[in-house]
């Protein structure tokens, strides 16, 4: 039995197809946020198992998804808020465009 095996039968259950089976979630928030060439969505759900946010990260169409159960959301706030001061200051906004010539 290779380390990552299970002895009982608990756990995830998957299709024959290898699939998670769906589960239903329900948005109850969404906020989009652009930085830089990246989009942040942060999508408050709910389903079976309770609350949680989910954050994906989109670069030119390429995805990335975090999962953050809603348990755990203020010790995570608290480990962004301890690091914002670290980060320095925000980039400066871009310089108003030129009017154009007369």
């Amino acid at each position: 039995m290779t380390p990552n095996e299970r002895r009982s039968g608990s756990g995830p259950r998957f299709s024959s197809s290898g699939h998670k089976p769906h589960v239903e979630e329900k948005t109850l928030r969404s906020e989009t946020v652009h930085i830089e060439r990246k989009t942040f969505i942060f999508s408050l759900k709910e389903n079976p198992r309770g609350r949680f946010l989910r954050i994906t990260e989109d670069v030119n169409g390429r995805r990335g998804t975090i999962i953050i159960p809603a348990p755990g959301l203020e010790e995570f706030q608290k480990a962004v808020a301890a690091m914002l001061p670290l980060a320095g200051p925000p980039a400066p906004a871009s310089p108003p465009a030129a009017p154009p010539p007369e």
